[in-house]
């Protein structure tokens, strides 16, 4: 099903909210919704774990090394996992169109899309060990585009969210680091959320974070825990990462799972690594270091609530001086 909601700022006492079926706007830019299909509870309290891998150029080997960690984090009682950004190849314009895949829709079950595709590997260790993958990111191939995708996988093995990376990572920073990810990649159009039994989670990658209108809008489309696959360096890791989870944490009173992949001081992209967990207060409450590990976390919607109802910014804000709009079609 697809939702359309725009976000811009409008100021004036007939500025009001509006929701219809639509294209969404963003400062000028247009974005349709996805969301997904309704699923079984995960409960008030649930763990999620946090898989910092370890990348390198074996795509096979990138894979069993993933599987391995899916399986060790349910046989520590997580019931949602998360994998980094490009956990399948080297996060690297030269490698994404060589390891870029087909990645199909929502509602693909197990068994109906590519054996042996890395999609796949994600069917199977959801349904195997019956937990929720949000499948970080994996450079995805559709029409002669080259995306940055993340999947999200039930634990049946069927496909409940796609996610195209919105916001592509173009920064130049003097003395520290260029990156055009926009010379190879296409960015996607969409905001993304899944239903999880009543519980809405959303999902944006990496730079995504970056842009706060993002994830109010997931805000307030009722999400409660947005989970952001990254892969943040050594100049924007130390300065930014942190800050960034924290505020889109407090900014939402949500909570905000952010995972990257380990470090690998010789890669041609050095990582910051430090997956981290904040929770609706705006506190860091799980968070790894730099090295090959997964970081378990507690999400807790009781506590959510509390912050939300003592604190009640939702509700306190001024719909007439300003608002959430949607842009017309």
């Amino acid at each position: 099903m697809r939702h359309a909601l725009g976000f811009g700022f409008v100021c004036g006492t007939a500025a009001r909210r509006v929701q219809r079926d639509s294209t969404i706007g963003v400062f000028g830019k247009r974005f349709t919704t996805r969301m997904a299909v309704q699923a079984e509870s995960l409960g008030n309290k649930f763990k999620i774990a946090l898989l910092q891998v370890s990348v390198g150029a074996d795509k096979q080997a990138n894979l069993t090394s993933a599987r391995k960690k899916i399986e060790e984090a349910r046989a520590n009682e997580a019931k949602l996992v998360m994998l980094p950004e490009c956990f399948n190849c080297p996060y690297d314009n030269k490698c994404f169109p060589e390891y870029a895949e087909e990645v199909p829709e929502v509602g693909t079950k197990l068994g109906d899309f590519n054996p042996g595709s890395t999609v796949e590997m994600l069917q199977k260790a959801a349904a195997e060990h019956s937990l929720y993958v949000v499948g970080g990111s994996i450079p995805e191939i559709s029409e002669g585009k080259v995306y940055n995708t993340s999947v999200s996988v039930s634990p049946t093995g069927t496909i409940v969210a796609k996610h195209r990376k919105v916001h592509l990572f173009d920064i130049d920073v003097p003395g520290g680091i260029r990156f055009m990810e926009s010379e190879v990649l296409s960015a996607g159009n969409s905001l993304t959320t899944f239903d999880v039994g009543g519980m809405k989670i959303g999902v944006a990658i990496c730079y995504d974070v970056r842009f706060p209108e993002l994830s109010l809008l997931l805000s307030g489309q009722g999400a409660q825990l947005l989970c952001i696959p990254g892969a943040f360096n050594m100049t924007t890791g130390p300065a930014h990462w942190e800050l960034l989870m924290r505020a889109r944490a407090l900014d939402n009173q949500m909570y905000v799972a952010a995972c990257s992949p380990a470090r690998d001081p010789d890669g041609s992209y050095v990582a910051w690594g430090h997956s981290m967990v904040c929770n609706p207060w705006g506190m860091v409450i799980a968070e790894a270091d730099e090295t090959e590990q997964i970081v378990y976390a507690e999400i807790d919607l009781e506590r959510l609530r509390e912050v939300r109802q003592s604190i009640p910014v939702t509700k306190q804000k001024r719909s007439d001086i300003y608002a959430v709009t949607v842009a017309d079609s």
